[in-house]
């Protein structure tokens, strides 16, 4: 049954699109305290009429500045393009919201039509030699215009964000990164779809109120709801969701219990069954290198540094060397006074 409701929901999505459109709440202004989403009124159907609409209105808005006639400045160039995606950012800041901290079956589907729509576009503006011919226009004469420094910080930024991402490299490059990127985009998708799936495939349930021992009354309210919710009523559960575990961790007198949530935590992805990471993670990084070697660096982590306070490796793995042997002593010193806890309470391991 679980399998047909799935295939299902991209079903609905497509039949409800033109509905959404019309008394879509993405595409109306809030009228709300400061603005704030009107989560009550967002259903599923609207994210993606929604991102079909923002994407429209984004390519027409980079459209005009392409198409400007006049010389570019920082007003009709950099600032135009810095204000550009506005409706576009709105949406992805909900959807990124919600998918990240409270998802459910709909909204990854959704995440699974919008990531290669958003990734799309993303190459598309990347790429787009007119728009980073004007933008290069600006950044040789920045000099000369007078700007202030944060001006003259958002100019080096646009620019750099385009250079380093490939805009001024050939066009057979510029076509391979965009299949890596897209192909990035997806493997990220499953990476993360898997690990919302592993943390909605484990529970603990106590029934015996003995088992609650050094947990506060916040947290077993809670436990106590969300065993109601899940038709388990008179009994406290919990689950991989930060305000589950944590607590649980922190507070729980059960040894045994701490350790059977927190190794569930600590493990998912690495369980060897369908939502398994780690052939991922490995595509993942391959594909990282690739991308890198092509924008002229040798791996990711000096692509990555490069623009970091560190900007190479070396001063990374320099810093880590240097606080080892103080870190390691301190976390010797912490081992030692958690024993003594542990031995003053009775407790009979080590």
């Amino acid at each position: 049954m679980r399998k047909l409701m799935l295939l299902l929901i991209p079903i609905g999505l497509m039949v409800s699109c033109q509905q959404a459109k019309d008394q879509n709440p993405f595409l109306s202004e809030w009228d709300t305290p400061f603005g704030t989403p009107p989560f009550h009124l967002i259903q599923d159907e609207h994210y993606i009429p929604a991102y079909e609409e923002a994407i429209k209105q984004h390519d027409a808005e980079i459209e005009a500045i392409i198409s400007n006639q006049d010389e570019p400045t920082f007003e009709n160039t950099i600032l135009a393009y810095d204000k550009a995606g506005e409706l576009l950012g709105k949406i992805s800041a909900v959807f990124g919201g919600l998918n990240g901290a409270n998802s459910s079956d709909g909204l990854q589907e959704i995440a699974k039509i919008a990531t290669p729509m958003l990734s799309a576009h993303s190459n598309a503006i990347r790429f787009n030699q007119e728009l980073f011919g004007r933008i290069k226009v600006v950044y040789d004469k920045r000099e000369d215009l007078d700007l202030d420094v944060e001006k003259m910080r958002v100019v080096e930024k646009i620019y750099n964000d385009f250079a380093r991402n490939g805009a001024a490299l050939p066009e057979e490059q510029r076509n391979e990164l965009k299949k890596l990127n897209e192909r990035t985009s997806m493997v990220s998708l499953q990476l993360n779809q898997n690990l919302l799936a592993e943390n909605a495939g484990f529970t603990l349930i106590l029934e015996d109120e003995a088992e609650l021992a050094g947990l506060p009354g916040d947290v077993i309210a809670g436990a106590a709801e969300m065993a109601e919710k899940a038709g388990e009523p008179g009994k406290w559960m919990f689950n991989l969701s930060k305000p589950s575990w944590i607590p649980f961790l922190q507070f729980s007198e059960h040894r045994n219990l701490r350790e059977k949530i927190h190794t569930e935590y600590v493990m998912r992805g690495n369980n060897n069954n369908k939502f398994d990471n780690k052939e991922l993670f490995i595509e993942l990084m391959m594909l990282r290198k690739q991308a890198s070697q092509i924008l002229g660096y040798e791996n990711y982590a000096e692509y990555f540094t490069a623009e970091q306070m560190a900007q190479n490796p070396e001063t990374v793995f320099n810093f880590l060397k240097e606080v080892w042997t103080p870190a390691l002593k301190r976390a010797k010193e912490e081992l030692n006074d958690m024993q003594k806890i542990i031995d003053r309470e009775g407790g009979n391991f080590k």
